[in-house]
């Protein structure tokens, strides 16, 4: 079973492309460190089984999958959101 991460803010790119919003996704372990991944990892990572994100909202855990453009290129959204990652990027910027 893959561990379980809870992404509490993103670093976006100036792109306007929903498959290239995010440079990186990041978050806080529950030993307090803070941690910070780039997208490219967090694919590779879900797809691999290793690790599974997941954004909170509105008393609900929203799980990351990796979704594909028409283009081909690979990108993160929450399961529920539609083209544009739209849960990501409510988050705040910064890790």
């Amino acid at each position: 079973m893959p561990a379980n991460y809870v992404i509490s803010c993103i670093v976006r790119t100036d792109r306007l492309n929903h498959d290239r919003r995010i440079r990186s996704i990041g978050g806080v372990n529950r030993d307090g460190a803070r941690w910070q991944i780039r997208e490219e990892e967090a694919i590779a990572a879900i797809e691999e089984g290793r690790w599974s994100f997941y954004v909170e909202g509105d008393d609900v855990a929203v799980p990351i999958v990796v979704a594909v453009s028409k283009y081909g290129s690979k990108y993160i959204k929450g399961a529920l959101d539609a083209l544009h990652p739209d849960s990501l990027l409510a988050l705040p910027g910064g890790v």
